[in-house]
């Protein structure tokens, strides 16, 4: 039977976890975010009182589960995984929460999918430590109240505004992680190299930190794809060419865009002279579902410059020309 709560880890997530920093010291950027989770733990201690529910929200990647484990630790508790997925029926959140222990942390993941009539029942959880559950149908049916242990819940999510507002304004804290600098990643990658074990010199880690969409989980999994081209096409020690050689097999060029990223930008300026164009038509017209090109590829070409959005659709811009090393004519006057 399926349970709501972690699922079993593939290979990539276990390592995802040996590379995820056991404390603070080790946790690179995000350094107002960090200051303020601690402060807030720190009082929570003085009081003798367990810290308020948080909300991270970002892109994947940026680090909020880190965050939670490293405030689980904080706090010197235990940590519960579970996702909003994950919770299909309210029977399935009073086993979670009636599991919990007193001081418990537990990680709320994708909270923004979580279904509406569930939050319903987690609203007096978060609030009063208390599980309302109606028992039984029809004339017969009556309300349980069940007290639950305290608790901090931590939720992370990728889309903020898609977070119904009651359920929102019961976190007391809201955290937004930014994308990261590339001093940062270069610190990211220096040390996980060393947790693996890996010979990489500073001009390698460099092009790869700038190949890593300011994204240290994609920058830890571009480590691991050069460590094993270096591994089977040379001494096994990551240099300045093992780097580009690997990137170059990985069709990642030094923007860190890769094929599938080229192609929507490809059909943007092909297909559609450079834009505007609607979601759906550039969803269709590259193969691509409409979600994925709004969570995946186009919030790193808009950092880049490459893609605007207008009220039409989307533009591909001047830069975007350039980089594909597309001449472009006056009439199609793409934006700067």
């Amino acid at each position: 039977m399926s349970t709501p709560l972690t699922a079993k880890k593939g290979a990539e997530d276990e390592l995802d976890d040996t590379l995820r920093p056991g404390k603070w010291d080790d946790y690179i950027g995000q350094e107002k975010t960090k200051n303020n989770i601690q402060i807030i733990i720190e009082a929570a201690k003085k009081r003798g009182d367990i810290p308020e529910h948080l909300l991270f929200y970002g892109w994947s990647g940026l680090g909020k589960t880190t965050l939670a484990h490293l405030v689980a630790k904080e706090i010197g508790t235990e940590i519960k995984i579970t996702s909003g997925p994950a919770i299909e029926r309210p029977a399935d959140l009073a086993a979670i929460l009636s599991n919990l222990s007193e001081g418990t942390v537990l990680f709320l993941d994708e909270c923004h999918r979580l279904n509406r009539t569930i939050e319903e029942y987690l609203y007096p959880a978060m609030e009063d430590f208390k599980l309302n559950l109606i028992l039984g149908k029809g004339p017969m049916a009556r309300t349980m109240e069940y007290k639950l242990p305290r608790f901090t819940l931590i939720g992370a999510t990728t889309r903020l505004a898609s977070l119904s507002n009651p359920l929102r304004s019961r976190f007391g804290a809201v955290f937004g992680l930014n994308f990261y600098e590339i001093s940062d990643i270069e610190r990211i990658l220096e040390r996980s190299s060393k947790v693996l074990g890996i010979e990489a010199n500073l001009p390698s880690l460099n092009i790869l930190a700038r190949c890593s969409r300011q994204n240290p989980r994609i920058a830890n999994h571009l480590l691991r794809r050069v460590r094993d081209f270096a591994q089977v096409r040379s001494s096994g020690k990551i240099t300045e060419e093992t780097t580009k050689d690997a990137l170059r097999s990985l069709e990642v060029d030094e923007f860190g865009l890769t094929a599938s990223d080229r192609k929507i930008l490809e059909v943007l300026i092909l297909k559609f002279q450079g834009g505007p164009a609607g979601i759906q038509a550039l969803s269709a017209a590259a193969f691509e579902e409409e979600e994925t090109i709004l969570d995946v590829y186009e919030p790193f070409l808009m950092q880049l410059g490459f893609i605007e959005r207008t009220p039409k659709g989307r533009v591909a811009t001047k830069s975007a020309f350039k980089h594909l090393g597309i001449a472009f004519k006056n009439s199609q006057k793409p934006l700067l």
